[in-house]
């Protein structure tokens, strides 16, 4: 394991020891090892993640029964619709929570401590190279590669870019020790996220530091070669993907030895009374705000029923560890409305 990956696991487990729990929002982490509580899972929540994600010529899109064929195709017709307000969309389905969500996705990560470690040691080789007049730095030692899937216009490689502070290090020359690449399938959300990404950093990010860069593709059979990615990281985007365990192990794949997957996404309510708030809001008033704000009842209706179509944490724990992700955990955050669900690929 590399320099980087190594420094970030450790500043993961110490934030992970450091995590703050508030009377408002109480989160619940639980290590996937064996354990009593294991043993005690429902019975369907066992039987459906022992079972393929997907098994047959058809799945679910939304409550509707579709061809697997037919889903990519008719969710990126969503995400195209909704591109331009993408962010007034998440604001609809999170109450505007979303933006603590993904802040605490990026706290969670370790990126603000550890790209500041790392350009120390970055800046120690390079003081070093040059009392030794050598003018080849060991990049290997010190770059650090973050991939962020279906997160197309950029509002969480936005957070990581700002926390390993690329813009001011696009400023000096050469090559960015630390990058971030954001995937998404759909072009629209990567037309509309590069541009806000030019507009706030500039030109010099992706063409002088190559610190950010675009990637057109799909989670289920990611462009880009095996171990390459320090960390990667899915926000609201797995429940989306036609086949989630085809994306967990092309996750695994890409990731270098060590490296870490984290999940933000929309998950089970474990709060009742809260549970019926939140379907009264998510059913009645979701689907009301798309049509009045975007004309497009159709597609928030969709978002919200994917949400209950989606696997419960306990699941998605244990289609992770099918996957070959070790040390799995959960964190529910607002009463499990959302989840962080998080997995190292082992060293060897």
């Amino acid at each position: 394991m590399n320099y980087s990956t190594r420094l970030c696991r450790q500043i993961a487990n110490i934030y992970a020891r450091r995590r703050p729990l508030t009377a408002t929002d109480k989160y619940s982490s639980r290590l996937r090892f064996s354990s009593t509580a294991a043993a005690n899972q429902d019975a369907s929540t066992s039987s459906s993640s022992s079972s393929p994600y997907v098994s047959g010529p058809t799945t679910h899109f939304g409550y509707e029964s579709v061809s697997i064929n037919d889903k990519e195709g008719r969710v990126r017709q969503v995400f195209e619709n909704v591109a331009t307000d993408y962010d007034v969309m998440n604001d609809f389905m999170s109450a505007g929570l979303h933006r603590y969500w993904k802040d605490e996705l990026l706290r969670m990560t370790g990126v603000g401590p550890m790209s500041k470690a790392l350009r120390r040691r970055a800046s120690m080789n390079y003081a070093s190279n040059l009392k030794s007049n050598n003018d080849k730095m060991e990049d290997s030692e010190v770059s650090f590669s973050i991939l962020d899937v279906a997160g197309g216009t950029g509002d969480v490689a936005f957070r990581f870019v700002d926390a390993a502070n690329c813009e001011e290090r696009a400023k000096s020359s050469g090559k960015d020790e630390i990058n971030v690449t954001v995937c998404d399938i759909n072009p629209e959300m990567l037309r509309v996220g590069e541009s806000r990404a030019r507009k706030r950093f500039g030109s010099a990010l992706f063409d002088d530091s190559c610190a950010l860069k675009f990637v057109e593709g799909n989670a289920q059979y990611l462009p880009f070669d095996d171990k390459s990615f320090d960390i990667y990281t899915i926000a609201f985007g797995l429940r989306n993907v036609t086949d989630v365990d085809m994306a967990l192990r092309d996750a695994l794949r890409v990731l270098k030895p060590g490296g870490r997957f984290l999940c933000l996404e929309f998950s089970y309510v474990t709060n009742i009374p809260l549970a019926q708030l939140y379907d009264i809001y998510s059913f009645h008033v979701i689907p009301k705000l798309g049509e009045v704000v975007a004309n497009d009842r159709e597609s928030y209706q969709y978002l919200v029923e994917s949400i209950r179509k989606f696997c419960t944490q306990e699941e998605l724990v244990s289609r992770m560890e099918s996957a070959g992700f070790e040390g799995v955990k959960y964190t529910n955050m607002s009463g499990g409305i959302v989840a962080v669900h998080e997995g190292y690929k082992p060293l060897c």
